[in-house]
């Protein structure tokens, strides 16, 4: 698929590569983009890239697929919703087990 931008160059990255929810976060802010509805995150957003690992890349809309939640009323309300709906997924890449 062709994106809008490489994941993890300057434009999609600040420099630096960053996976999951550390890039739907990068253009939100905290105090201005709350309380944020699905939607409209998503019609700004959907088409973008989140890389998941080294090796695979979905779009910001495959994510959100799996949210339940319509609206989020704060950054932790939309991390939590997120989070729940990526692990749900299969998308959720990080293995705490192994890192305790």
């Amino acid at each position: 698929m062709d994106w809008p931008h490489d994941p993890d160059g300057d434009a999609g990255s600040e420099g630096k590569r960053k996976y999951g929810q550390a890039i739907l976060v990068k253009d939100l802010d905290e105090e201005a983009d709350f309380p944020l509805g699905r939607e409209e995150f998503l019609a700004e957003h959907g088409e973008e890239p989140v890389r998941l690992n080294h090796e695979r890349v979905v779009r910001v809309a495959d994510v959100f697929e799996h949210v339940e939640a319509t609206e989020f009323e704060d950054i932790v309300s939309f991390h939590q919703a997120v989070g729940r709906a990526m692990r749900a997924a299969g998308m959720w890449e990080i293995d705490v087990e192994k890192h305790l």
